[in-house]
C-alpha cells in the first residue's frame, strides 16, 4: 500500500507540474515584429484588382514608434494606408533605434 501512495503521489507531481509548463498566458506570448505590424494593417478599405507585395522600409525612433521612410509600391492609395496605419504607432520589440529596416508587407485583395 505504501508502494502505491508513492507512485500516485509521484504521478499527481508530474501531472501538476506538466499542465502548469503547458498553460501559457496569452499576454506572455511575444509577438514578432511582422505579426505586430500585420495586426496594425488589419482590415485595409482598399479597392485592388490583384494581390501587391510591397517592401516597407522603416526605422525606430527612441520612443519605439515606427517611422516609415518608404513604400516599394507607385499605389499612391497602398501607400498612404501603410503611412498611415504604421506611422508612429508603438512597438513592443525592442528593436535598433535609428536602424534601417525593410518588412515585405503582402495585401490581399478583398474577395
Amino acid at each position: 500500500m505504501k508502494k502505491f501512495s508513492v507512485i500516485l503521489v509521484a504521478f499527481v507531481l508530474l501531472l501538476g507540474t506538466s499542465l502548469s509548463a503547458t498553460t501559457l498566458d496569452k499576454e506572455k506570448v511575444k509577438k514578432t515584429t511582422a505579426q505586430e505590424m500585420g495586426t496594425l494593417l488589419k482590415n485595409p478599405h482598399l479597392t485592388l484588382i490583384e494581390d501587391q507585395n510591397v517592401n516597407v522600409t522603416f526605422i525606430v525612433n527612441k520612443d519605439r514608434e515606427i517611422v516609415v521612410l518608404s513604400v516599394g509600391t507607385d499605389n499612391e492609395s497602398i501607400e498612404s494606408f501603410i503611412k498611415n496605419r504604421l506611422n508612429y504607432e508603438k512597438l513592443d520589440n525592442k528593436l535598433t533605434v535609428g536602424k534601417k529596416y525593410i518588412q515585405p508587407v503582402k495585401i490581399l485583395k478583398n474577395s
